[in-house]
């Protein structure tokens, strides 16, 4: 029990008004630094959704921060971007060495990443990078030069890597490799992070609505190979086709570059074909808009875009996400502006898509 002239002394000290709010204020100054620690550990570790597309937005994208970005919350985004980009660097030599025919789902393996280990301290990243591999090795038949430089045959053994498509034995390496403790929350992170980046928008267990449009949910390729940039039902969104039009902003008569097709912001926009990015960068025209380069000399534009979700010298895939679109640029209501070109010069998208 307390002493009790102890407690009469504090029962005095409490009585005086002045005395309480000393007492307050160093109250105020012994709590405040904790607080602000837990606030901000409450804003980096958040599972919440709506705080995770941010985040994973902003780190899969190039270009500056937005301003009001918190300096912890930007040190945290720029510090994965940086592991991005030397991510890259690491799956690009794997790559280099992949079994014909297979490749390395890289938004997968940033997407784990960015679930374990963002604003903390990055692993090695070319042991990271190998926990989604696995290697063999095999035998060839090579012709070399011998000492009288003769070609004879010699057999050669060499290594390949091939992608590990199971999650659990991937998150098994993990944890083997690295030593990491993996939750379900995390696994279930990375999914809503890999949806988000891969389709547009997040997976439906973790709130996500499926895409702006119906059927943009689900890539649309024909028998060609070239996929429809919004889904299968492009035909019933045409507002503007290629060629000549009345122009909807000055109401004079000009050409039209592309076709114009009516999708909510927010919508997924996919690649038409395999192909390299170009540009993705904002335009007073185009807005956010994207050019991909594919073979035979045809190029596609996509343009008056909300967000873009890839980078020039991107490798993209026909069907993969490269933005979500919107009514940026020189746009009179929301949709996607999508231009085929063929040795640099336009021509009507309808001659390409399915």
């Amino acid at each position: 029990m307390a002493d009790p002239i102890t407690m009469a002394r504090i029962g005095l000290l409490l009585g005086d008004k002045q005395n309480r709010k000393r007492l307050g204020w160093v109250v105020a100054a012994i709590l405040s630094p904790i607080i602000l620690v837990v606030a901000l550990l409450c804003v980096l570790g958040s599972g919440a959704v709506e705080h995770n597309i941010s985040a994973a937005q902003l780190c899969f994208q190039d270009g500056p921060l937005p301003d009001d970005t918190p300096a912890e919350y930007r040190a945290c985004i720029e510090q994965t971007r940086t592991s991005f980009a030397e991510l890259d660097t690491v799956m690009a030599d794997i790559q280099s060495n992949m079994d014909e025919g297979n490749s390395l789902d890289t938004t997968r393996v940033k997407a784990v990443f960015f679930s374990l280990y963002f604003g903390g301290e990055a692993p090695p990243l070319t042991q990271f990078a190998h926990c989604f591999t696995t290697s063999e090795i095999r035998t060839r038949t090579v012709t070399e030069k011998d000492a009288d430089g003769n070609d004879v045959e010699v057999e050669q053994t060499y290594t390949v890597f091939l992608p590990i498509e199971d999650m659990a034995t991937v998150y098994a390496n993990l944890a083997a490799s690295l030593g990491v403790s993996i939750t379900e929350e995390q696994k279930s992170n990375a999914d809503n992070v890999y949806s988000l980046i891969k389709n547009g928008y997040p997976s439906a267990a973790a709130g996500g609505s499926g895409g702006g449009f119906d059927g943009a949910d689900v890539p649309y390729v024909g028998a060609s190979g070239f996929c429809s940039p919004v889904g299968a039902n492009w035909r019933s969104i045409v507002t503007s086709e290629f060629g000549g039009r009345i122009d909807p902003i000055t109401g004079k008569r000009d050409g039209h570059t592309g076709m114009d097709l009516a999708v909510p912001t927010g919508t997924p926009v996919r690649a038409a074909l395999p192909g390299t990015v170009r540009v993705a960068k904002y335009d007073s025209s185009y807005g956010y808009y994207v050019t991909i380069g594919h073979e035979n000399g045809l190029l596609t534009l996509y343009g008056h875009n909300s967000r873009l979700l890839v980078h020039p010298g991107q490798v993209v895939q026909a069907g993969d996400v490269i933005s979500l679109s919107g009514s940026t640029g020189r746009s009179t209501g929301p949709h996607l502006h999508f231009e085929v070109r063929v040795n640099g010069q336009r021509t009507n998208p309808r001659y390409y898509l399915p």
